[in-house]
């Protein structure tokens, strides 16, 4: 047998590559088809919805410590309170770099500690809070994403309701005349003038083609909702990092 040949033993010590390799902390990417029904599609949403309470509370407290503190700066109150807005920041930012690891799959290692003074006293460690980048870039932090979580918390809930509510008209279309007396589902009833203006979903092709609508808003929604959420992965990365 020739030497340069492969033995079993060789063979048993080769290291087996892996068929797909994701690399720690990137976001689940499930199928087209399987989107609308994966766990990682409702993480992304609930994410979305618990932004807006959350940039609520974090731009209110950036922008009134802020102002609060610029507004005391010409006293010695104003450095203090700037300390605090920062050193506040940096728990905000932690609280985000925790929901961005838990609700949209992503690893941001945190910032360097605020690095203290050789010499002692509160003034010094102030100092050194009013210089610190990362407090100011998750304080900025606080601002700049304000509208852009106000925007996706609107779309995705109205992307996901309407969705859904529209899809599975079929199932629920026989309520309107039975208890509403209605001959459909009303999309609008109103009158200009003298003239009565309706219209009402009711034959089977009309609530079938409603329904199909439907089903292309519930396909789509789990883009959407990534594209949102993408913003964000983008923002932690950049300026809570």
């Amino acid at each position: 047998m020739s030497s340069t040949a492969p033995t079993a033993l060789q063979y048993a010590a080769a290291p087996t590559a892996p068929s797909s390799v994701r690399s720690a902390g990137s976001p689940d990417s499930p199928g087209f088809w399987r989107a609308p029904f994966a766990a990682s599609t409702y993480r992304e949403i609930g994410y979305t919805v618990a932004s807006l309470p959350i940039a609520i509370v974090g731009f209110t407290f950036a922008v009134t410590m802020f102002a609060l503190g610029m507004g005391l700066f010409v006293t010695v109150l104003g450095l203090p309170v700037l300390a605090a807005a920062l050193a506040g920041a940096r728990g905000f930012g932690a609280a985000e770099r925790g929901r961005a690891r838990s609700q949209l799959g992503i690893e941001v290692a945190g910032p360097a500690a605020v690095k203290r003074p050789q010499d002692a006293g509160a003034w010094a460690g102030m100092r050194a809070r009013l210089v610190d980048g990362a407090g100011w870039r998750a304080l900025l932090f606080q601002v700049v994403m304000f509208p852009s979580r106000v925007v996706s918390f609107v779309l995705s809930v109205t992307f996901l309701v309407t969705g859904w509510v529209v899809a599975l008209l079929p199932a629920y279309s026989w309520v309107f005349p039975r208890y509403l007396d209605w001959p459909g589902y009303r999309v609008f009833d109103y009158t200009s003038g003298a003239e009565r203006h309706e219209f009402y979903l009711e034959s089977p092709v009309q609530i079938a083609g409603a329904s199909l609508v439907g089903l292309v808003i519930v396909f789509l929604t789990p883009k959407l909702v990534r594209a949102l959420t993408n913003i964000d992965r983008a923002a932690v990365r950049s300026m809570l990092g």
